[in-house]
């Protein structure tokens, strides 16, 4: 009788954590990268690349 909504809750909560858990991780990288630009010489253009492409060797 009580299972269901045990069952209902602890997913609710391990979603939840997992949401947050990939923010934390994203906006981590995010805080990362803006700083890194910030600090890069003015004569070297930042490198406009989406989020998860490896840089590939010419």
């Amino acid at each position: 009788m009580v299972l269901w909504p045990a069952v209902t809750l602890i997913g609710f909560l391990v979603l939840t954590a997992l949401v947050i858990a990939m923010g934390t991780s994203s906006t981590a990288r995010y805080e990362r990268e803006q700083r890194a630009a910030a600090v890069r010489p003015a004569g070297r253009p930042a490198a406009s690349e989406p989020v998860g492409v490896a840089a590939q060797a010419a």
